[in-house]
Order: C-alpha cells, then structure tokens, then sequence
C-alpha cells in the first residue's frame, strides 16, 4: 500500500467503483486484445495461502528472476486497463516506504502485489471470470512483453482447479507456515490493521476495494469457527489455520498442478534452486528472502495446537 495524496485518493475511489472498472476494461480490450496472442499452455504460476505464510516473499523472489511479470503498484487505479495505463505518468518511481504490515518489506511503485482479485471480484459468473481473466492475462503479458504470468493471491484457493482448466500448464503454490507462530503472526496482524484502520478510514477502504479483508475492521474468517468465534482470541487464528489446511490437503494433495511449500525453508538456498528448477526457472533472483523469527507469546489451546501440528507435518512429507 502506498501513501497516497488526496488527489490520488479520489481517483482511487472513482477508478476501482465497478462502474470505472468494466468501462475502462472494456476500452483496453476494444484497443489492444486484438493483437494478443494465445497463453494458455504458458507456465504461469499463482500463489496462494493464508496471509503471513510467506506469499509475499515468494512473490518477489520469484518475480526477480525477471522469467515473470505480475501486476505492481503501478497498475493502480487503472489496473483493469494495464496498456492504457502506461500513457499516464506516476511520481517518484523509486521512492520505498515499508509496508504498513511492519515486516521489514519495503515497496514502490514498481513493487509487485495481490491486486488481480480487484479484476476477479468484478465478474460474479464463473463462466464469464474464466473468459475475461485469460484476456486479462493477456492484455499483462503484452503490455510487459512476456509470456509468464505471475500472480500472488492469498484467494487463489478458492479457484485451483478454474486456474487448472485455463492454464493447464501452470503450477500453483501453496504456501504454509509453523502453526504457532503463523498465528501469531495473524492475530499481530489483525490487531495492527484494527489500530492504522481506525486512525486512517482511507487504509479501510482501500482494503475494502482490493477486497482485502485478511485483517482489521473489515476482517472476514476464512472458515466458519468451530469453537473460537472472537478474533482478538488467538485460539480463533489457530483454528482457522487448522480448518484452512485441514481443507486444502484434503483437496489438493493428489492435484500434480499444486506444490506446497513451507515458509521456513525459504531461506535456504538448496530449496531456492529446488523451487526455480521445478518451475523451470533458469535465472536466480537477487531477492533476498528473511524468516521471520518469532517469539509467540503462546496462550493457544494445546490439543487444537496438536491437530494443526499433524497437518504440518504432513504438508511438510508432501515437499
């Protein structure tokens, strides 16, 4: 998220109404569309998990292979029309600022980020979605002259196997996390978002217009609580991640298109070149990916803690 101007501000709440979105997405397919070219059988990838599993590492340390292109910040607010987007100039294109997870990653305007979910959001029938998602790959790849989409979405799992009936080529990652500290991490989240959204009713919009709502005031729960239903409770965390994962390997274990992959080993270099080379990635990337090394003030239920570590383990056999 970047600090915007009121200006910019204002554009943003006119550019991303659905209105602005379907008009101006349907300028960029009247010009350009025309002369894309097929990428079905390309070899995107999407990633996807729950929030603080390290999406976002994996994002840009994928993302600076240079072998992909994904949406940045600068596709902001005329991300439906990423060509037409281009005629219009954006200050300081260098200048980083952290982000407001205070995670240690910093951003600009050519940092890539989970922004597809704006387009996907607009179009309520599947039938429709598949259509206009793989011409909006399309109008991405060509502005960026590339044929590799990169695409990090933490809602990508609700629509794995539509990615895998459009690009039957490309690989899905899964990202996941020791359960203790990606709670944690969740609740330290959540209760972050609530503090800057209160201060700050832009930062709640916005994440409303991303459909954002991992975090914060506008937070919705993944999964219907079993029996943690308060998400100041860290428990409510724990057992999301639980009923999260819990239906992921129950679903995807079997599907040769999805890889999960574990935060923790990200750092090591072996399991880098492993990643690049099963995503038939040539190139190294000069991102360099930081664990984050909790210290959980633990206070979660232990026998819920001791079903979440049994779907750990059993994501980590699956690597």
């Amino acid at each position: 998220m970047i600090n915007y101007n009121f200006l910019q501000r204002s554009l943003h709440n006119i550019f991303l109404s659905n209105f602005f979105k379907r008009t101006l997405y349907d300028l960029e397919k009247l010009i350009f569309l025309k002369s894309c070219g097929d990428i079905k059988l390309n070899e995107h990838v999407f990633i996807t998990g729950l929030p603080r599993s390290g999406t976002t590492a994996t994002l840009n340390f994928l993302y600076n292979t240079n072998d992909f292109v994904s949406l940045t910040y600068r596709n902001m607010p005329f991300l439906m029309a990423p060509n037409l987007n281009s005629f219009f100039k954006q200050q300081n294109p260098n200048k980083e600022i952290p982000r407001y997870h205070n995670d240690g990653i910093y951003i600009n305007i050519n940092s890539p980020e989970a922004l597809d979910e704006i387009f996907i959001s607009t179009f309520k029938d599947n039938t429709e979605l598949k259509l206009e998602y793989n011409n909006f790959i399309k109008l991405i790849l060509k502005k960026n002259y590339s044929n590799r989409y990169l695409s990090k979405n933490n809602l990508n799992y609700k629509r794995i196997n539509t990615i895998n009936d459009l690009f039957p080529n490309s690989k899905i990652l899964i990202l996941f996390r020791d359960p203790i500290k990606h709670a944690y991490s969740l609740h330290k989240q959540h209760l972050n978002f609530l503090n800057i959204q209160k201060k700050n009713k832009f930062i709640l919009k916005y994440m409303n217009h991303l459909n954002h709502f991992e975090f914060g005031l506008n937070h919705k729960p993944w999964n219907k609580s079993e029996n943690y239903s308060n998400f100041i409770d860290q428990n409510y965390w724990l057992e999301q991640w639980y009923l999260f994962y819990k239906d992921i390997i129950n679903q995807f274990t079997n599907n040769k298109k999805c890889f999960f992959v574990c935060y923790e080993d990200l750092a090591s270099e072996s399991y880098q070149l492993k990643l690049l080379g099963m995503l038939n990635v040539s190139s190294g990337s000069n991102f360099k990916i930081a664990i984050n090394s909790l210290k959980p003030e633990i206070n979660f239920n232990e026998n819920l803690y001791l079903s979440c570590l049994d779907i750990y383990k059993k994501m980590k056999n699956l690597i």
